[in-house]
């Protein structure tokens, strides 16, 4: 098979991935249309009663979940929906009964003051509601970035150099949203004490590792209580581990804050919440991709943590390990699946790239140095991004990297300084989707032929 067959395999395998976590047929697949109404994740619902369904939320998956949605109403249902959801700008449609709101650029994952005002009118729209009322939330990653609401004392500008710092430092997505649930109005079940409905809805795609309800967007529909100090001690952990300094600002505010008890936290509105989708969901289709086109799958992992640099780096070391002792089948697939992290280096050096870049430039090297042919690594993100970059991953295998030695790239220079999408770039190796309208974390793919 020709290098070009086998990465076109490999994307092929990594596609089926993503678009088993499409997210219009993962909300389609979660609600039955009945001769009069819906029923949402088991939840009957009759568009002859007087009541409206509010359809609210926010994240990657946004426009694709309302899409979904919005495709099961029959047109004389649809003077019964309304709704507002915060998604990415490059997410943006026209639909009939939802809005989609541009609450941050693309590729830019932090608050804005666009997220701001759609947390607004969000807000606004399930203090309207009544008891004959239905509230749908359709959450999904990114949810974070797209719901900004400030505690008093803490401006847009503080949260954005937080959020900007955090990400810097190397928190994980978990530690994150521990210190934004505390700082929001409307993390942390905000948006749950906020809803004046009759039942709530959430129906949530995941990205985080182990899909916890409180950390995916940041609980917005979650019935947990506020907890400043746990926020802190979050920030003095991180700041002990590497360069980040807890600015005054923040510090003082969650000090201000007081940490509610369970029971003045709980709230009285019936509501559920339902993840749809996850990494494990994508994983798995990709592995049976794989095995369609003939591959023994050799390893199949989701929800995995860490490094990227050393993520990749091991990634690539099984690969070659398996090549050494295994000749069961001629045609051996690798499947992983999670969110890395990525620590940037302090330098004045171009810096451009993305945890899933990083991760397949640390395997490329490892490849460099055991140069074999037959071997391809692709890594991206679910949601076609990665970092600040217009690309949601990076593929490599030994054509690409004769064509780096022909460009007098070293794989160093450019790992050392977290500069990894310069690289690919200059040898063709970077994958670029555009938004996909969902989220589940990262897929990495790697194949070997015999």
């Amino acid at each position: 098979m020709s290098a070009v067959s086998l990465r076109e395999e490999a994307l092929a395998i990594w596609q089926a991935g993503v678009d088993a976590v499409d997210s219009a047929q993962l909300v389609r697949n979660v609600i039955q249309q009945t001769e009069t109404g819906l029923v949402i994740a088991g939840h009957e619902w009759d568009f002859t009663n007087d009541g409206r369904i509010c359809v609210i939320g926010a994240g990657k998956a946004g426009a694709g979940m309302a899409t979904g949605f919005e495709s099961l109403l029959k047109d004389e249902w649809k003077s019964h929906v309304f709704g507002w959801i915060n998604v990415p700008e490059d997410c943006v449609r026209e639909l009939e009964t939802i809005h989609l709101h541009g609450a941050r650029p693309a590729g830019v994952n932090e608050p804005t003051a666009a997220g701001v005002e759609g947390v607004q009118e969000i807000l606004e729209c399930v203090r309207t509601l009544g008891e004959e009322d239905l509230c749908v939330v359709l959450i999904s990653g990114g949810g974070s970035a797209l719901l900004p609401a400030p505690v008093e004392g803490i401006s847009l500008e503080d949260k954005q150099m937080l959020t900007r710092n955090l990400m810097h430092a190397g928190a994980t997505i978990q530690e994150l949203n521990t210190v934004r649930s505390s700082l929001s109005k409307i993390k942390g079940g905000g948006l749950l004490r906020a809803c004046h409905a009759g039942r709530l809805i959430s129906l949530i795609i995941s990205d985080v590792i182990g899909d916890p309800l409180e950390t995916i967007a940041s609980g917005p529909t979650v019935d947990i209580a506020s907890d400043p100090q746990r926020a802190i001690e979050t920030l003095n952990t991180i700041a002990a581990r590497s360069n980040f300094e807890i600015p005054s600002a923040i510090l003082h505010a969650l000090q201000g804050l007081e940490t509610v008890d369970e029971a003045e936290a709980s709230v009285s509105i019936t509501y559920s919440n339902h993840v749809i989708g996850n990494n494990q969901t994508a994983v798995e289709a990709a592995a049976k991709k794989a095995s369609e086109l003939g591959y023994e799958i050799k390893l199949k992992e989701h929800d995995q943590p860490g490094d990227a640099n050393a993520t990749g780096k091991q990634f690539a070391e099984k690969i070659l390990q398996e090549q050494a002792v295994s000749a069961s089948s001629p045609k051996l697939c690798f499947i992983s699946g999670g969110e890395p992290t990525v620590v940037l280096a302090v330098t004045e050096e171009d810096q451009k790239g993305g945890r899933n870049q990083e991760l397949v430039l640390a395997a490329a090297k490892v490849l460099e140095e055991n140069p074999q042919l037959g071997i391809v690594i692709v890594s991206g993100g679910t949601d076609g991004e990665d970092g600040p970059t217009d690309a949601a991953g990076a593929i490599i295998d030994l054509e690409l990297l004769k064509k780096a030695t022909e460009l007098n790239l070293t794989i160093a220079d450019y790992l050392s300084v977290n500069n990894s999408y310069s690289y690919f770039e200059q040898i063709d190796g970077l994958i670029k989707t555009g938004p996909t309208h969902t989220n589940v974390m990262d897929l990495r793919v790697g194949l070997l032929i015999q």
